[in-house]
């Protein structure tokens, strides 16, 4: 064995040159699965056949393949390994644009640009034969929390609780954590009788009662509130003790969520809607959220969320995330997610054993004892199965188009 030959067989050595072996995106495709929700998904290879997969927004997410292939030229022919310079400047110079896909003008068109990015952190993985979390900087926890969104069918039923509590415990996945919200009279206003507010106090008294202190629960509001109402919902739920209280107000910032934090003990969460650090800055800066939930394929990918988190550390602002992706973005959400000190629980509407649990080619259980752990494989360490992507495909769809 030569000293050359030696020394390339040592993995320092391996990954430094494939750091110094630079390549060229070659192509972008993506292919759209099907099954309750849409569920978009993308693929950057590399001119050396290296591929990173990823999911942008699918229900509602009209559009958003469009905008994927508009940017493939554009694309073609960026170093992958570039992610911050790719995604700052996306789409810059193109015909049909002034400006970026990412500035926030009025070609923000952050739901494409967010799975490229993600896609790109997959490519450079596997091209630096390291795992994304790697390039993020680093872990902090070797497993991510998820968490389902099980209710009982009358939370004012006792006995329905009670059923609801002993399916969640039995459940393989083994979900501890659940978010839902809660029924009312539908108004046209934002606002609250006071039988909907005792309601929602028993309702969610008799889910406590029946789940036990083994299990959490969130509150989820759907946006749908105005401020004195949110404040008498987190006065409603506040003896249950919930991990949050979720986006209770309109989206965009006003000083109503700062009023509301001050006015309560119960965490309030928002931000699935809000896109780049940008959008997150007021609640930091005025302290009107406690929790942050972005969701990936809105607010920028991995490295602008990322950002996001550490603009919230210092304020001792945690994180969630939002995903009602499928299998790929929730597998994705956890391996990001181990790159933030302060995170709480990713959200997911898989893990029920059916077809949306076979999505990828996965060693093991995919969600256990309500945990995703991390892995060492490069990349985001994700392969689609091929069968039973095929198998949903939306109308008009080819594997991998």
């Amino acid at each position: 064995m030569t000293r050359r030959t030696l020394l390339a067989s040592l993995p320092f050595f391996s990954l430094a040159s494939a750091a110094t072996a630079r390549h060229k995106i070659a192509n972008v495709q993506t292919m759209t699965l099907q099954g309750g929700r849409t569920y978009i998904l993308v693929k950057i290879t590399a001119d050396n056949g290296v591929y990173g997969i990823a999911e942008a927004y699918g229900t509602p997410g009209f559009g958003v393949k469009e905008q994927i292939h508009s940017l493939k030229p554009w694309l073609v022919g960026k170093d992958p390994l570039e992610t911050d310079k790719i995604f700052t400047l996306l789409g810059q110079g193109a015909s049909n644009l002034s400006g970026t896909r990412t500035d926030g003008s009025a070609h923000n068109f952050l739901r494409a640009a967010s799975a490229i990015d993600m896609a790109l952190f997959d490519l450079a993985g596997k091209l630096l034969n390291v795992p994304a979390s790697t390039l993020l900087g680093g872990r902090f926890a070797n497993r991510t929390r998820m968490y389902d969104h099980a209710a009982p069918s009358n939370m004012l039923d006792k006995a329905s609780c009670q059923q609801w509590a002993a399916k969640v415990k039995a459940n393989p996945s083994g979900f501890t954590c659940h978010k839902f919200g809660f029924p009312h009279e539908r108004h046209s206003n934002r606002i609250l009788s006071t039988k909907d507010l005792i309601n929602i106090q028993k309702g969610f008294e008799n889910c406590r009662e029946a789940i036990g202190w083994d299990h959490d629960i969130m509150v989820h509001c759907h946006w749908e509130y105005g401020v004195r109402t949110a404040i008498q919902i987190a006065k409603a739920v506040e003896a249950i003790k919930p991990v949050w209280l979720e986006d209770p107000l309109p989206v965009d910032y006003s000083d109503s969520w700062k009023r509301l934090c001050a006015s309560t003990d119960v965490p309030i969460c928002m931000g699935e809607n809000l896109a780049r650090r940008e959008g997150f800055l007021p609640f930091i800066l005025n302290q009107g959220a406690d929790i942050l939930h972005p969701d990936l394929r809105n607010s920028g990918g991995f490295l602008e969320t990322k950002r996001i988190a550490d603009l919230a550390a210092p304020f001792g602002m945690p994180m969630g995330t939002h995903n009602t992706g499928s299998q790929v973005n929730s597998y994705a959400n956890a391996q990001w997610a181990t790159s933030i000190r302060d995170f709480i629980a990713c959200e997911t509407v898989t893990g029920k054993g059916d077809w949306m649990d076979k999505v990828l080619l996965l060693d093991g259980p995919y969600i256990k004892d309500g945990y995703i752990a991390a892995t060492d494989k490069p990349g985001l360490g994700i392969e689609i199965n091929p069968d039973t992507a095929k198998a949903h495909l939306a109308p008009g769809e080819t594997y991998w188009a």
